[in-house]
């Protein structure tokens, strides 16, 4: 299956030539032809699946199709997302899927001046990418106008839910027209989302991709059991045996995060920290730094690192083991992408092991020990 065979148009399947994209992935073969049939799409997708062009691309092909002589644009399409960095990185995907079309396209997320968001808005937009503060923010001022969308996403509906948005979206509901195609996207289905599904859905098409047992495939996976106070030597001498392998590492906390990021920098490894107390700025700057590896090792909580796409990174490091093992999933799917593989290692202590426990059953494998 290509692109092409899936009736992708011109401007957009250029783009895809260009950057070297042929064939789609599981996600996109069986969303994006529903999607430009205008059908409702259900899709439970994990991070790193492809889902960002699975509802991207129909969503574009449809608004060129459909573009019209306005005196003045309206927004028709709203992509809901959960994370400032998950929000920028759809930005730059609609950013290459639309460059060859005349559509317009913005974003708008909270920990910055609104003013720079406000004059895009002014300007006229198709699409709009926003995280839902921000959005209701922007609305209630009056500089938003939601009732020309034609097509509604809403992305990572699980970590929405997690986050406390779901209030936030019932709120932005109303503003929507009845009439709309919804794709709704998420990487686990809680009786919630099913439930929210139902309500703002018409009869969507379920498509479903890499069951959650499958994601760790491509990654080989260790577990050192240690003690809590031992966590940050053992750390430190896994980074310094390997001095160029740069590593994510997952912390369970903010404060965490900032102290082991302190105290790997006082060993000599170059790290910086990204959570939700960060000001944007200095998390996109940290993110950039490591993409580049100019920073070696970024230190992570999981709702800051959802939305953080690295091509060929290595390895993951479960500092912490996360108290619902799908987030375990969630993490090591980092590494292991694109036919690449990955190396995650998870350090365990005495009072994790029912949370280890509960991972193991979930992936239907153990952990292999690596000490």
């Amino acid at each position: 299956m290509t692109f092409k065979e899936l009736n992708i148009s011109e401007p957009i399947l250029r783009t895809l030539n260009e950057k070297g994209y042929t064939s789609p992935t599981p996600i996109q073969e069986q969303a994006i032809p529903h999607a430009l049939n205008r059908k409702d799409i259900l899709g439970l997708a994990q991070t790193g699946t492809g889902k960002t062009a699975a509802f991207s691309i129909p969503v574009i092909q449809q608004l060129c199709h459909k573009k019209e002589k306005e005196q003045k644009r309206t927004i028709k399409a709203l992509i809901l997302t959960p994370t400032r960095e998950l929000a920028i990185q759809i930005n730059e995907c609609i950013k290459e899927y639309a460059k060859y079309t005349q559509l317009r396209h913005t974003i708008l997320y909270g920990g910055v001046n609104q003013n720079d968001q406000v004059n895009s808005l002014k300007a006229g937009v198709d699409i709009l990418v926003a995280t839902p503060g921000r959005l209701l923010d922007l609305l209630n001022q009056g500089y938003v106008n939601l009732g020309s969308i034609r097509h509604f996403v809403l992305d990572e509906a699980d970590r929405m839910l997690d986050m406390g948005f779901i209030h936030d979206i019932k709120k932005l509901l109303p503003k929507l027209p009845k009439e709309k195609q919804t794709l709704l996207f998420s990487a686990t289905m809680p009786q919630a989302i099913a439930a929210m599904s139902q309500t703002i859905q018409r009869n969507p098409v379920k498509v479903e991709v890499t069951p959650t047992s499958s994601v760790v495939d491509t990654v080989k996976q260790y577990i050192y059991f240690v003690e809590k106070d031992e966590k940050k030597d053992l750390l430190v001498n896994l980074l310094v045996k390997d001095k160029e392998q740069s590593a994510l590492i997952f912390s369970k906390t903010k404060h965490g995060a900032d102290k082991i990021a302190k105290q790997l920098c006082k060993a000599g490894i170059d790290s910086e920290a990204i959570h939700g107390n960060k000001s944007q700025n200095a998390r996109q700057r940290a993110l950039n730094n490591f993409k580049s590896n100019k920073t070696r090792v970024l230190i992570a909580t999981d709702i800051a690192a959802r939305g953080i796409d690295i091509d060929k990174l290595e390895l993951v490091i479960n500092y912490d083991l996360p108290d619902v093992p799908e987030t375990y999933v969630h993490r090591i799917g980092r590494t292991g992408r694109a036919g690449n593989t990955g190396t995650a290692l998870t350090f365990c202590a005495q009072y994790e092991r029912l949370m280890l426990k509960d991972i193991q059953k979930l992936i239907g494998t153990k952990l292999l020990a690596a000490n």
